[in-house]
């Protein structure tokens, strides 16, 4: 997945505005492969690599999250840090 949104983000000359990063557990193993997208907070549950395409151009270019793969019940939240 991560690689997928690599390569999708420097196909469209975006790799030098937004960052890909990986991470471990989001704690939505129930929801399939996880993706969120800060500062907004939305998170994508059921990704796949033939989603990115479309969640690259609408919700990271055009401002719109893709509804269909939006889970809902961790809207808007945050990680928070501990040391």
């Amino acid at each position: 997945m991560k690689e997928a949104l690599k390569a999708e983000l420097k196909a469209r000359g975006l790799q030098s505005r937004i960052r890909a990063n990986s991470a471990g557990c989001l704690d939505a193993c129930e929801s399939g492969a996880a993706m969120v997208v800060y500062p907004e907070g939305v998170w994508y549950g059921g990704v796949t690599p033939a989603d990115v395409p479309e969640i690259v151009e609408r919700h990271l270019v055009g401002g719109e999250p893709v509804e269909r793969l939006v889970i809902r019940e961790f809207a808007g939240a945050k990680f928070t840090k501990v040391s």
